[in-house]
């Protein structure tokens, strides 16, 4: 089984990734995980620590000659947040010592970790809450993750993600979505990312793409925020992953969890997801038909059933909600104090839904990685394509 850890804070001297589960003989490098980790730095509205913000992460341990040696992975990320402000943050983060003159943050941030994290842990103040809770983890984490991306794109199975929806502005409808995603998805699902990857603002409709940025360009006058829903697409998975026996084995949930698991992220849905709430079975359920081998006439599901793969594209929804972090702000009350104030200032971003995009993305590759070893099994690359190449050649004979 696959999984992975991150340690580090926003403002630390690093992050940390150790990844185990992958199998051996998968091939690895530093400047494939960097393929991803620069995509995940890019998109409009970001603030001003883009511009020192270069992530890469250095492999440790867990590979050889270029191949994975089946034991844990481990990964390094220095922080240069860290490395460019050493004047401050060492002590601001120091390990040993006491406080000494670091100020205290006390003024928690409404709808952020910020309160919850100090009541749980009762610190002294914000600041350990303010720092893991970063989105800045995610860096980290899309690096672990790219491993098993890699590890799937063994199997021709890819992954794409693209923006729906930032504020106000989307597509009208399901319809209007597939009519562009469809026929970029019969490519492979990385056709999605890349034509995404062309707009800052990861929207495939280029008019769409143009009213977003203004939408941004607004807000940010306003002092404000904004979140939005992003589209994930997953192509060449087979038939039959997943359980429809066990609750907590089943596909569809293992992959909200890691969406709801992701920093502001405050819903998920498979295929038509609330929309098939809204009206009859007819309009919802994918007719079945057989040419060679059975497939369906529609793909409203989403390319689940009872928590299975039905072999046909899965498309995965999310909803981000605006970033707490804003110039202009919102009434709190101080920790220690108890009196009313109004929110500090963090350096933030307007919108950083076209970089979620990417973290979504990476955070399900395990678990469809992990659908794939419980159905495959092996310990090496060569076992488990074997296998997989063994089935699906039975299947089509």
């Amino acid at each position: 089984m696959i999984r992975y850890f991150t340690a580090g804070e926003s403002h630390g001297p690093e992050l940390t990734g150790i990844v185990e589960g992958i199998p051996a003989g998968l091939e690895l490098s530093e400047d494939y995980m960097e393929q991803h980790l620069v995509r995940r730095q890019k998109g409009y509205g970001r603030g001003g620590r883009m511009a020192f913000e270069k992530d890469r992460a250095i492999i440790k341990s867990g590979v050889r000659f270029s191949l994975t040696t089946g034991a844990p992975i481990a990964l390094s990320m220095v922080n240069l947040a860290f490395e460019k402000d050493k004047s401050n943050w060492p002590k601001v983060m120091a390990k040993d010592g006491k406080r000494g003159d670091v100020e205290k943050i006390t003024l928690p941030r409404p709808g952020h970790a910020d309160l919850v994290g100090y009541q749980k842990y009762r610190f002294d103040d914000i600041r350990p809450v303010i720092e893991r809770s970063s989105a800045r983890e995610t860096a980290m984490r899309v690096a672990c993750c790219s491993i098993s991306r890699k590890f799937l794109k063994s199997f021709g199975i890819e992954i794409g993600g693209h923006v729906i929806q930032l504020g106000p502005v989307g597509f009208n409808n399901w319809e209007a979505v597939r009519e562009q995603a469809d026929p970029l998805a019969e490519k492979g699902a990385e056709a999605v990312y890349k034509k995404a990857d062309k707009s800052d603002v990861r929207c495939i409709d280029k008019e769409l793409s143009h009213r977003m940025r203004e939408e941004i360009k607004m807000r940010r006058k306003d002092g404000t925020s904004l979140g939005g829903i992003y589209e994930i697409i997953v192509t060449g998975l087979p038939e039959g992953l997943g359980s429809y026996v066990h609750w907590d084995r089943k596909l569809d949930g293992l992959l909200a969890q890691v969406i709801m698991g992701t920093q502001a992220m405050k819903g998920v849905e498979i295929g038509l997801g609330f929309e098939s709430g809204k009206t009859h079975g007819h309009n919802v359920h994918d007719e079945i038909a057989y040419n060679g081998k059975f497939t369906r006439r529609t793909n409203r599901l989403g390319g689940l059933e009872g928590g299975v793969t039905t072999g046909m594209p899965l498309i995965l929804r999310g909803v981000m909600k605006p970033i707490p972090t804003m110039i202009k702000p919102l009434q709190t009350a101080d920790v220690e104090t108890k009196e009313q104030q109004e929110t500090r200032y963090e350096r933030s971003d307007v919108c950083a839904l076209p970089r979620a995009v990417v973290v979504a993305e990476s955070v399900i590759a395990p678990v469809l990685a992990n659908a794939i070893l419980e159905k495959f099994g092996g310990d090496s690359m060569e076992e488990i394509l074997a296998r997989y190449n063994r089935e699906r050649n039975d299947e089509k004979q």
